[in-house]
C-alpha cells in the first residue's frame, strides 16, 4: 500500500480546551505516552501536572499563557504519535504552524526532541506571559480587513502608542496588537471605516514590540537548545517561507522575530497549497486550522483530528 503524502498544520494558543487530548490519552498508549513525559518533565512546575489541567482544567488556569502554549503543544504532539499509531508512517511533505504551533512542526520535522521541544514552549509561554503583565496591552480581530485597512487603521488608532497587525489568518481576519487604548481606538476607527473590530480576551499584545522582553528571553533559551536542519520543509511565520534546512541557527533567529513580527498565516498556507495530491491533516487540539483554510482556499479539503 502506498504511503500517503501528507501536509500538516499545527494549532497554536486559542485553541486549547478543558478535555483537550483526553481522548487520545485513553484510546492511544502512544499518545498517553506523551502526556506522562510531558508530566514527568514539567513536574510541579505548573501547580498541577499538565495532563491534569488539560484533561479537567479549571479552563482559567489551562487559559493562561504559560500553561496553554505547552499544553497545546503537548496535545498536538500526543494527536500525532496516536494518528501514526493507528494508521501507520505517513510521508510528510511539509508542515506549518500557527505561532506556537511552529515548534510543533519543527519537532516533528526532528529539529529538537519532544522534552527540549516542551522546555521551549514553556519558557516561551512564561515570558510571554511576563511581557503581558508588564503592560497594560491587549489585540483587536479586525473583520472584512485587508492588509492596506489595517494598516490604516493601525495609523490613526496609535496615536503616540504601539498599534500593529499582528496576525494575517485568513483573507479578511486581520487580529491587532498594542497598547490597550491604542486597542480601544482601533475599535472606534474601525467603525468609522466600515469595518467590525472586536475586543480579544487575551493576556496581552502578542507578536507586537511590547514583546521584546520575551523575545530576549527566548533568544537566551534557544541558544542552549541543539537544533538539527529540518526533515522536511517548515514554514516560518514571519517570512511565509520555509526555513532554511542549511541553517538551524537561522531558524532560532526567525522563532525570536517571530514574538515580535506579525504572523503570516494565510500567506503560508498559500504557499504549501499545490497542485499536487497530498492530504492535509490539522492536529489536535480543536479545528481553528481547518475554519482558516476554508477562508483561504476553499478547494482544500483538512482533516482535523481534535479526537481519535
Amino acid at each position: 500500500m502506498a504511503v500517503k503524502k501528507v501536509v500538516i498544520l499545527c494549532p497554536g494558543q486559542g485553541a486549547q480546551a478543558v478535555g483537550m487530548g483526553s481522548d487520545w490519552a485513553n484510546a492511544s498508549p502512544a499518545a498517553k505516552a506523551v502526556f506522562d513525559e510531558a508530566d514527568e518533565v514539567l513536574g510541579d512546575s505548573l501547580g498541577e501536572s499538565l495532563s491534569t489541567i488539560c484533561f479537567s482544567g479549571p479552563p482559567d488556569r489551562l487559559n493562561q499563557t504559560d500553561v496553554s502554549q505547552p499544553a497545546i503543544y503537548t496535545c498536538s504532539v500526543a494527536s500525532y504519535r496516536g494518528i501514526i499509531e493507528r494508521e501507520g508512517d505517513m510521508a510528510i511533505v511539509t508542515a506549518a504552524g500557527l505561532s506556537l504551533g511552529e515548534y510543533t512542526a519543527l519537532h516533528l520535522a526532528g529539529v529538537f526532541g519532544f522534552a527540549d521541544g516542551l522546555r521551549l514552549v514553556a519558557r516561551r509561554g512564561r515570558v510571554m506571559q511576563e511581557a503581558c503583565e508588564a503592560s497594560q496591552s491587549g489585540m483587536v480581530a479586525l473583520i472584512g480587513a485587508d492588509e492596506q485597512q489595517a494598516k490604516e487603521v493601525c495609523k490613526r488608532g496609535s496615536v503616540g502608542q504601539v498599534l500593529v497587525a499582528a496576525n494575517f489568518n485568513a483573507p479578511g481576519q486581520v487580529v491587532l496588537s498594542g497598547h490597550i487604548e491604542a486597542c480601544h481606538r482601533a475599535v472606534s476607527v474601525a467603525s468609522e471605516m466600515g469595518l467590525r473590530a472586536t475586543i480579544l480576551t487575551v493576556a496581552g499584545a502578542f507578536h507586537s514590540p511590547l514583546m521584546q522582553s520575551a523575545a530576549d528571553k527566548m533568544a537566551e533559551a534557544l541558544a542552549g537548545i541543539a537544533f538539527n536542519p529540518p526533515d522536511f520543509p517548515i514554514w516560518s511565520n514571519v517570512t511565509a517561507e520555509p526555513h532554511d534546512a542549511e541553517n538551524p541557527e537561522h531558524i532560532k533567529h526567525k522563532l525570536v522575530q517571530q514574538i515580535v513580527s506579525p504572523v503570516k498565516w494565510a500567506q503560508c498556507c498559500c504557499q504549501l497549497v499545490t497542485e499536487e495530491e497530498h492530504e492535509y491533516h490539522e492536529l489536535a487540539p480543536g479545528t481553528v486550522l481547518r475554519g482558516l483554510m476554508r477562508r483561504i482556499d476553499r478547494s482544500v479539503k483538512v482533516s482535523s483530528h481534535d479526537g481519535p
